[in-house]
């Protein structure tokens, strides 16, 4: 006789600097039986394997091509500017975005900061692969690096520093999945991540073990009536 093969994983991509920990423990509390896959991956990566079925659904970072996708806000990031320390940005406890306008600023190609690109400062000569190779610049006093502040707290080093900056736009996490009829186990995952209980009529029910029956012996009968004397 054939063993009934393993259900399929929910596969779920994420960017770097979001931890999906907690969801993903609270995942297990709730389906024990249904494997929870985590893949790293770049936000436009991310969105074609969801595009493609590779994923079920994407953490990222916005802006992405929504065309196909739902997308559901989780939280915003403050942007900050990572430095050496005893750079002049560390005076103070934060700084404004016009205060890059003498330095070099560098754009990792997996940075999605598109913004940047626009903010005062001289372009690198080289530009780094990755956010953790442009830290490796930032610390060989190269320039300067813009990124959300999950991803400073990532690649942290003795020797560098980061500062908030105060107005430059926020990072913006969402949960994105295929605009579709969702399936259970996207139901669940939606309902974990915005903080629906068990018990919520949106969280999809499991099977439930059925009461066991009464045995007949211990079932209590009905009285009879007694018959009256005639």
């Amino acid at each position: 006789m054939t063993e009934p093969s393993d259900p399929a994983p929910f596969r779920l991509g994420y960017v770097q600097g979001v931890t999906p920990g907690k969801w993903a423990r609270m995942w297990a509390e709730r389906r024990p039986h249904n494997l929870l896959e985590l893949v790293p991956a770049t936000t436009d990566g991310a969105v074609d394997m969801i595009r493609t079925g590779a994923l079920d659904a994407g953490l990222v970072r916005l802006p992405i091509d929504r065309t196909g996708l739902h997308a559901i806000p989780l939280y915003t990031e403050t942007t900050v500017a990572v430095v050496p320390k005893g750079h002049l940005l560390t005076v103070a406890e934060e700084a404004a975005v016009e205060d890059l306008a003498d330095e070099t600023l560098l754009h990792p190609r997996d940075d999605t900061l598109d913004w940047a690109g626009d903010a005062p400062g001289r372009p690198a000569d080289h530009t780094p692969a990755t956010t953790g190779e442009a830290v490796e610049l930032v610390a060989a006093g190269v320039g300067v690096l813009v990124v959300p502040q999950s991803l400073a707290r990532l690649h942290h080093r003795r020797d560098l520093t980061y500062r908030p900056l105060t107005d430059a736009p926020s990072s913006t996490v969402v949960l994105t999945w295929p605009d579709a009829e969702n399936t259970d186990l996207m139901e669940e995952f939606i309902g974990i991540v915005r903080g629906r209980t068990v018990n919520s009529t949106r969280t999809p029910r499991r099977e439930q073990t059925p009461a066991r029956a009464t045995p007949a012996a211990n079932r209590r009968r009905p009285a009879r009536r007694g018959r009256g004397r005639r």
